[in-house]
């Protein structure tokens, strides 16, 4: 199958990101404002559910909608990890990078619209309990180098037995359960994008660095190994120079 026009990959990132961010900006409003109401807090049940699922089902259904177009990135880390892994174009990074960011802060700007600053400035993300700077920039390191092995796996090998239509569930799987995990400590950004576009917004640059270097670096690094290990177990698909948007049934 023919790879859609670039345009139309960059527009599908771009509402895709918007559509995956939004659900998960959401939940952190719904946090804030019930924080608001009830006393700082009592709201543990949303941090530990309801911020995983918007996030999590959030980019699983961004994939859903839009992954047969553009692959489904969603996330810088992602297309570096998967252009690492030679399942993506290395002319196509920057593109796909900039139409991620302006996804995010199209999703940054309806909260700022319907809400005061303290949920902007909520969005930005930190690092949190007893969790210094570089603490927090291993975890996100760990954290997306893992989100690449599952990713490159469930969307690209084709020797997987959930390989191709399981691929929005388990990665929305990863992104939920990451969240809950880590989400209280490290900040679970897993995301430069996620990141960036708050930052960007509420013009907070204290740990940005955090969340561009880590998610990055764990990008490379895991797709680093999922292509070690997979070398030596034999190819994943049909040929290396396969880019992922062209193979629907095997996208992100």
């Amino acid at each position: 199958m023919d790879s859609p026009p670039l345009v139309q990959r960059l527009l599908a990132e771009m509402f895709g990101t918007f559509l995956f961010f939004f659900l998960g900006f959401s939940a952190i409003a719904t946090l804030v404002g019930f924080d608001s109401q009830f006393g700082e807090g009592n709201g543990t049940l949303l941090t530990m559910v309801a911020i995983p699922a918007g996030f999590g089902f959030g980019l699983a259904l961004a994939i859903t909608a839009f992954g047969h177009i553009s692959g489904g990135h969603f996330n810088p880390a992602v297309t570096l990890g998967l252009t690492i892994g030679r399942k993506f174009q290395p002319m196509d990074v920057i593109p796909y990078w900039i139409a991620q960011l302006i996804g995010g802060i199209g999703a940054v700007a309806v909260q700022a619209i319907v809400f005061d600053d303290t949920v902007t400035d909520a969005l930005v993300t930190n690092p949190g309990f007893d969790v210094d700077d570089w603490g927090a920039m291993v975890l996100e390191i760990v954290a997306t180098a893992l989100f690449l092995m599952v990713i490159l796996t469930v969307a690209t090998d084709a020797r997987a037995a959930w390989y191709g239509v399981m691929a929005p569930l388990m990665i929305g799987l990863y992104i939920f359960t990451m969240a809950a995990v880590i989400g209280s400590t490290s900040g679970g950004s897993v995301n430069p994008a996620r990141s960036l576009a708050p930052a960007i917004w509420a013009w907070e640059w204290s740990n940005i660095w955090i969340y561009l270097v880590g998610p990055l670096a764990g990008g490379v690094i895991g797709a680093a190994i999922w292509v070690g290990i997979v070398e030596r177990g034999g190819r994943s698909g049909p040929s290396e120079d396969v880019v992922v948007v062209e193979e629907p049934a095997a996208e992100l």
